[in-house]
């Protein structure tokens, strides 16, 4: 599967062929080194393991250093394999938005959703609230009412839409078009929405 290490700029909007205005996010994917070949013969798989972003040389760990080192690179924020890479590149080359993707290719997107933090069940699992009550709620507004069981079980069941953390969940968008590709600048224009604030790190997937 080829791929690359990006991160979202944020989003616009542009008008196709017939004048519609589609929206669609900007992400910089890549350029992304080569810091590890994994083969067969020595790793029981194939894959390439890619590295992307600045980081400061006194937040990196040693044995990073050393591992970024040996593909004669400066330290990197974001490191990932992808597995049955059809590109062939050796240690410390560079892939770049063009050697990946074009225009019309269909896409995934995997990156951390925005954290919400603890929200209630209306905003999290849209329950109606006031004047929707059921389930022996009465005159509590917003609160989620009866949970569904007594003496039999005696429990709260796995799986119940409650209150509790919203977002930062690690989420995979499938199938999204990339309607422009900007070579020049590392850029693409996906259709649509990904996960993740701006700036975030994201993992775009062929």
């Amino acid at each position: 599967m080829n791929g690359l290490i990006g991160k979202k700029i944020g989003m616009t909007s542009i008008y196709d062929a017939s004048g519609k205005n589609v929206a669609c996010t900007i992400i910089e994917a890549g350029p992304c080194v080569v810091t590890q070949v994994r083969t067969e013969d020595t790793d029981g798989y194939a894959a390439l393991q890619l590295a992307y972003g600045e980081r400061k040389v006194k937040n990196t760990p040693a044995p990073l250093l050393g591992h970024f080192e040996a593909a004669g690179t400066a330290p990197k924020h974001q490191v990932r394999e992808f597995r049955g890479m059809s590109l062939n590149k050796e240690l410390g080359e560079l892939i770049t938005v063009s050697d990946v993707f074009q225009e019309g290719d269909k896409v995934s997107v995997v990156g951390t959703s925005k954290g919400k933090g603890f929200q209630g069940v209306v905003r999290r699992h849209g329950f109606g609230g006031v004047m929707q009550q059921t389930h022996g709620q009465h005159n509590r507004l917003r609160a989620p009412g009866s949970l569904g069981n007594s003496s039999f079980a005696a429990k709260v069941m796995k799986g119940m839409r409650m209150a509790g953390q919203m977002g930062n969940d690690r989420v995979k968008v499938r199938r999204l078009q990339i309607l422009k590709v900007f070579p020049d600048q590392n850029l693409i224009l996906i259709k649509g929405a990904v996960p993740g604030h701006k700036g975030a790190y994201v993992i775009i997937e062929k």
